[in-house]
């Protein structure tokens, strides 16, 4: 708690730019270590009710069958890596989710090519209009341009 309260005076000062993203986390963090500090001081236990709604993981899957998921999201995560390098995150963004919908998710193209437009406009958005940091080009924009 007291970091977090550190953090967002210290950035207060700052200009807005460099004052965000310390902002954005200190904040909510701040309230939500002061309501479990809260909940921590009065003493109060959870029900066994509450307890009952805890996150299992999966119990009973097959061995197999986790390694091939695994080998499947960490091939994803690859694959965005190697997509945000050939064409910069401008271009990779839509790209990872057209495919991802398409090839893992089983969507249709419409709804592919509408959520891929939708979160490159979030992203777009966000960080190239709203916060002017634009995105360094991919492998494959710095090959084009250098073509006589």
């Amino acid at each position: 708690m007291v970091v977090s309260a550190w953090a967002v005076l210290a950035a207060t000062a700052w200009p807005w730019k460099a004052a965000l993203f310390p902002l954005a986390i200190g904040i909510p963090v701040f309230l939500l270590a002061a309501a479990e500090f809260c909940v921590a001081a009065t003493g109060r236990r959870a029900s066994a009710e509450a307890l009952a709604v805890d996150f299992v993981a999966s119990q009973h899957v097959d061995r197999s069958l986790a390694l091939r998921r695994t080998v499947a999201t960490f091939t994803w995560l690859i694959a965005f890596a190697g997509l945000i390098v050939a064409f910069g995150f401008s271009l990779a963004i839509p790209i990872f989710v057209l495919l991802y919908l398409r090839i893992a998710g089983g969507e249709g193209w419409l709804r592919s090519l509408v959520l891929s437009l939708v979160a490159w406009a979030c992203v777009h958005g966000l960080f190239v209009r709203l916060l002017a940091l634009p995105f360094p080009e991919g492998w494959v924009q710095a090959g084009l341009r250098a073509l006589p």
